[in-house]
């Protein structure tokens, strides 16, 4: 599939721009901006790697790193960082977000399911950490713009020093 033109019905820049904008946001600590990135009902999901060496399918039944089934969930996480009730983000680490090989994977009319590939460069304590794996992004197409419905992080580095949270990916 080419997306040198609108393929989707979206711009694939504009696709691009709103998940660099997000990302941005992230790095620069605009909690309430990112908020906005998100749809009310919109699921933030981090499954958990297996004994099998594959993610976990179920976010119910099985182990997830995060896992908030709306946008409340994101709301109340901001609220701790924002107020200092995060030990795991005070102080707040400086991050920085590389977005890369965005893909178009299904566009269904409302909705444009997205992948891509992250890689958060964390400082904190004078040591710097980094994440990376993959996204699976589903796109609402809102008289306003686009609007994040879902998101699935596969994070490939899950062996890790520390509690992860939603500004490492």
């Amino acid at each position: 599939m080419s997306l040198d033109h609108n393929v989707t019905g979206l711009d694939y820049a504009a696709i691009c721009a709103f998940l660099y904008r997000e990302a941005r946001l992230l790095d620069d600590r605009e909690w309430d901006e990112w908020l906005t990135c998100y749809a009310p009902d919109a699921s933030y999901w981090m499954p958990a790697w297996d004994d099998n060496d594959t993610t976990t399918e179920d976010p119910q039944s099985e182990i997830s790193l995060i896992y908030y089934p709306d946008r409340s969930g994101l709301e109340d996480r901001v609220f701790r960082i924002k107020t200092e009730r995060s030990g795991a983000s005070t102080p707040e680490p400086r991050t920085s977000h590389a977005v890369q090989n965005v893909e178009v994977v299904e566009d269904r009319g409302a909705e444009v399911d997205v992948r891509y590939n992250f890689h958060t460069l964390n400082h904190r304590y004078q040591t710097t950490d980094q994440f990376f794996g993959t996204m699976f992004v589903t796109l609402r197409r809102t008289d306003d713009g686009l609007l994040i419905a879902a998101k699935k992080i596969v994070l490939k580095n899950d062996y890790i020093r520390q509690v992860i949270d939603v500004y490492h990916v």
